[in-house]
């Protein structure tokens, strides 16, 4: 049974930092691209960051570019986001998903596999 786990989400206050991960289990995403979107209360999911299957290439929204950083170790089958200068608005629950292609992807209806999410709440 393939699992993505999101792990590190939690309370901070604005300014702060966090760094959540995601533990692919079942079977190996070496080859896959994987990417980060969150869901905010009231609103529709959004995409956050994807990186290609070697982890070279990565892609962000406007609204983290230069705050989030995204990355992968292939031999711990695990993905990362490292989120800094956090903001109110950044509140949501986070979601780690991977794809059966090894080019990168900011649409969401191109992933097949999705973890369960994280919260991350923000404090003003």
């Amino acid at each position: 049974q393939v699992q993505l786990v999101e792990s590190g989400g939690g309370l901070v206050q604005a300014g702060g930092s966090l760094r959540l991960s995601c533990a692919a289990s079942g079977r190996t995403f070496t080859r896959s691209a994987m990417g980060w979107f969150r869901q905010a209360p009231g609103k529709e999911r959004e995409f956050v960051a994807t990186i290609n299957w070697s982890g070279v290439n990565t892609y962000y929204a406007d609204s983290v570019e230069g705050r989030f950083t995204i990355s992968r170790d292939n031999a711990k089958n695990t993905m990362y986001l490292q989120m800094n200068s956090l903001k109110p608005e950044d509140t949501a629950v986070y979601y780690c998903a991977a794809r059966n292609s090894a080019g990168w992807s900011s649409n969401a209806s191109e992933y097949g596999y999705w973890g369960q999410g994280t919260q991350v709440t923000v404090s003003s």
